[in-house]
């Protein structure tokens, strides 16, 4: 369903922000991505930084079937006149990606997309930099993903392959010959993946549409592009600002780095 507002004929990009979490774990009745961040509903931050790169001219916000009507409250106060379709997203985050794709299938079909961008909505700062650098290097080269180390983890599985350039030179093999042990990465050498992603549109569809008829159900989007389609995934820098938030003390930290960045992210 579209929302009124001044669509923008800028960029040849869209982005979907997923909005279909819970509050359980934050102690809370409400779907986290709307409650109160620094005196706005939390989702709204991710509207107002997406809404600052040209590159983005499509927005889609994916809402549970019971929130829809407090999703298009809250639009139609925050979103001023930018135009925010919603789309109804499914029981897994995997579903909610590809009911936000079936919809915006019209558009990439048409040429009038090249790259889209998907975006938890329970990250709040991610920051207009982060969303113009994963799209700008997705145009390029397939896909982005943002990256930061990750510090005191030992791994229980390789990192997905094909991600390039690779997170870490000189990888170790997880296993040696004849399937004896091999020695385990080093911590330094694992990476925290963030979002938003982005992949070049038409590429992203076909991944989703081929892991439907498998049956598959990725972690995030890039698993579903990693396993069904032959684009080179680029890492790009993460950013340390850029927090899910999960817990209670997250929203803490978060309305922290917000006033410590006067409420405006690069």
């Amino acid at each position: 369903m579209a929302r009124s507002g001044a669509p923008r004929d800028r960029g040849r990009a869209g982005v979907v922000v997923l909005g279909g979490g819970s509050g359980t774990r934050l102690g809370a009745e409400l779907n986290k991505v709307y409650l109160p961040l620094a005196g706005r509903p939390l989702l709204s931050w991710s509207l107002q930084w997406v809404a600052q790169v040209p590159e983005i001219s499509t927005f889609v916000l994916v809402v549970r079937p019971e929130d829809v009507t407090l999703a298009e409250e809250i639009l139609d106060r925050e979103a001023g006149t930018l135009a925010v379709r919603l789309v109804v997203g499914g029981a897994t985050r995997h579903e909610s990606e590809n009911a936000a794709l079936v919809h915006l299938a019209p558009y990439v079909e048409a040429g009038e997309l090249d790259v889209l961008a998907v975006h938890d909505g329970a990250r709040p700062l991610a920051g207009p930099a982060l969303f113009q650098s994963v799209v700008s290097t997705a145009a390029a080269v397939g896909g982005a993903v943002p990256v930061l180390p990750a510090t005191g983890i030992l791994p229980a599985s390789p990192p997905l392959p094909r991600l390039s350039p690779p997170l870490l030179p000189n990888f170790p093999a997880l296993g040696g010959p004849a399937g004896a042990p091999g020695p385990l990465p080093r911590p330094r050498q694992l990476a925290r993946v963030q979002t938003p992603q982005a992949f070049r549109a038409k590429d992203l569809l076909a991944a989703y549409a081929a892991a439907l008829d498998a049956g598959f159900q990725g972690t995030d989007t890039a698993s579903t592009v990693e396993r069904f389609s032959d684009l080179v995934v680029q890492t790009v820098p993460g950013s340390h600002a850029n927090l899910k938030v999960t817990y209670p003390h997250d929203m803490f930290l978060a309305e922290r780095l917000l006033a410590a960045h006067r409420y405006q992210l690069p």
